[in-house]
């Protein structure tokens, strides 16, 4: 950085800086995970025992996307997690869907499924998903007689995308890592 008076400097010049670094640094840890990961894939022939991971971060647990929702804990905290980032309306038409299909009288199908159109499909919708228009299509001509598989491909669309998106974030959330190491020292009590 050329030498020039702090003073001198504007605010959105020195905002600009900060978010560069932050950038830079972000890049870095993407790339140090890749190597990571590339590491693990050509040790992965190799017979490897816990003795060969330190402690300080290679040996974690796997967490997945399926393996938060089945926990209840893990599972609160990541709903926690998307409404305080304001992105909740995905995880809520993924756990409607689910209460969805074990719906077992024709009536409350036909209600359920009208309440889930009218609050996550449906183009107006107070809290809109972000699904393909062909989908929301055969959606809208199922509704007139709904089955237990009518949000399925819409629920895969929502579930790829918190897989790919909310979940990572979310593992590495303070939250997550807060929640990790509150269950592991729980285990050692």
């Amino acid at each position: 950085m050329p030498k020039v008076l702090f003073s001198k400097m504007r605010f959105y010049d020195m905002k600009d800086l900060m978010k560069r670094t932050r950038r830079i640094d972000n890049v870095l840890i993407q790339n140090r995970r890749k190597n990571e990961v590339h590491s693990l894939k050509a040790n992965k022939n190799e017979d490897t025992c816990l003795s060969k991971f330190s402690w300080n971060g290679d040996h974690k647990r796997h967490w997945s996307l399926e393996k938060v929702l089945k926990n209840k804990k893990y599972l609160e905290a990541f709903c926690a997690f998307l409404k305080s980032e304001f992105s909740d309306e995905n995880i809520e038409f993924w756990l409607a869907c689910e209460d969805f299909k074990t719906t077992t009288s024709p009536d409350d199908l036909h209600r359920k499924a009208k309440e889930i159109y009218e609050t996550f499909i449906q183009p107006t919708a107070s809290r809109e998903i972000n699904v393909d228009h062909h989908v929301k299509e055969k959606i809208k001509m199922s509704l007139e007689k709904p089955s237990r598989s009518c949000f399925d491909e819409a629920q895969k669309h929502v579930y790829l995308l918190m897989q790919s998106d909310s979940c990572p974030r979310f593992l590495s959330s303070d939250a997550f890592l807060r929640l990790n190491l509150k269950s592991r020292t729980l285990w050692y009590i």
